[in-house]
């Protein structure tokens, strides 16, 4: 019951910046919008949110940190993608370039460094239960605000007529447009969430899940928070079964090398994102209806002057 206990909290810690990325990603594109520089928000909210938290002393205020720099990053790719009509695509690759290179500057100083990671819950008697008690009364606040998240984004999307406006801009944006919707607007700011969410997903990473600071730590997560965005069928719902299949599959490659099993340890560290284009292709094969995807996704939208 320990190892299985072992295994549950490590799977929880790995599928966190998963969830809370992709959330974030999933609004950007329920919006109509596609923001491929996701990796570089997140790894620059890695970068900041030490900083933060190593200047200050608190976890908190280095969440606040990852949170601000990934919305500013998320507001370079609205002024290029949605001011200036720039491909989305190309926009966001060159955003990744650039949180790669600006996350080593801002961190150069602070590799080595160490914090304390951010504090778990401890409820007398509940988090002492055997097997269930750490897992459901034993986190750290980060996977419990992403439980939050996505519960909060699946009300807004579907019960709210915010929500309904956000995907009436991703389905068809000229019929939104022409109802006096403000798209672009309403882009910025879905922009500026999924920003927010990658940066809170990269800061999670060395304030909780290791209390240090390495260049490039993100490791290809806000990748496959991309493609777990296509998994989910762009569905808050299949969101959470992808994030902690995708954890689990991250674990079992780093718990194999334990065991022992006589696999290279390359080929098991490749096996997330081998899963990744898997379930792609799979996904690909099975979709002989229509797509649940929005319309306009991807698609430059200049308003009537």
């Amino acid at each position: 019951m320990v190892l299985v206990e072992a295994i549950i909290l490590a799977v929880l810690a790995a599928s966190t910046p998963l969830l809370i990325a992709a959330t974030g990603e999933l609004v950007v594109e329920r919006s109509g919008v596609l923001n491929l520089g996701v990796e570089g928000m997140m790894i620059v909210g890695a970068a900041c949110g030490f900083a933060g938290a190593w200047l200050t002393g608190s976890t908190f205020i280095g969440a606040l940190f990852g949170i601000v720099a990934g919305t500013l990053m998320s507001l370079v790719f609205a002024l290029m993608a949605l001011g200036l009509a720039v491909n989305q695509v190309a926009t966001g690759l060159a955003l990744t370039i650039l949180g790669v290179g600006l996350s080593g500057l801002i961190g150069a100083g602070f590799v080595g460094e160490r914090i304390t990671p951010a504090v778990h819950l401890h409820i007398p008697v509940l988090t002492d239960i055997p097997l269930i008690g750490r897992v459901l009364f034993g986190e750290d606040g980060f996977v419990y605000f992403s439980i939050a998240l996505i519960v909060g984004v699946w009300w807004f999307l579907y019960r709210t007529r915010a929500g309904l406006i956000l995907r009436a801009c991703g389905d068809n944006h000229v019929s939104a447009h022409a109802l006096g919707y403000p798209v672009l607007r309403i882009r910025t700011f879905a922009v500026m969430f999924g920003g927010a969410c990658a940066g809170l997903a990269g800061a999670y990473l060395p304030l909780a899940y290791t209390p240090f600071f390495i260049p490039g730590m993100t490791a290809g997560r806000g990748w496959i928070a991309l493609a777990l965005v296509v998994f989910s069928s762009w569905r808050p719902g299949r969101l959470v079964v992808g994030a902690y299949l995708f954890g689990a599959v991250t674990i079992l490659q780093l718990h194999a090398q334990g065991w022992g099993v006589g696999i290279p340890s390359q080929f098991m560290s490749a096996l997330p994102y081998l899963a990744t284009v898997i379930v792609l292709v799979l996904l690909s094969r099975a979709r002989t209806g229509g797509s649940t995807a929005p319309a306009a996704l991807g698609t430059v939208f200049v308003p009537d002057r």
